[in-house]
């Protein structure tokens, strides 16, 4: 009981970084998001809004997070391919 107790805080903060973990990859590594900053980004930079050096340098930034969540996607996939051959050799 006791140990119940003492540990449910430290599951309760636990999830709270579990939570901000999802949160902060998604802002990062999330093609539908990044793709979405990237037309905002473009749209302030047709409107004047921002200058052409500060449209490169976050546009270059976002591409190279575009970059890695593809590879992240597709290691992903290849993951699960893997796991799907290795259930069918097993079946």
């Amino acid at each position: 009981m006791l140990h119940k107790l003492v540990s449910a805080p430290i599951n309760v903060v636990i999830k709270i970084a579990e939570k901000v973990k999802e949160e902060a990859d998604k802002e990062l590594y999330d093609l539908p998001t990044i793709q979405q900053k990237l037309i905002q980004l473009q749209m302030m930079y047709e409107l004047g809004d921002i200058p052409q050096t500060a449209y490169e340098a976050k546009e270059e930034e976002l591409l190279i997070r575009y970059e890695a969540a593809k590879r992240m996607e597709m290691a992903q996939w290849e993951q699960m391919a893997k796991k799907k051959g290795g259930e069918a050799e097993d079946g």
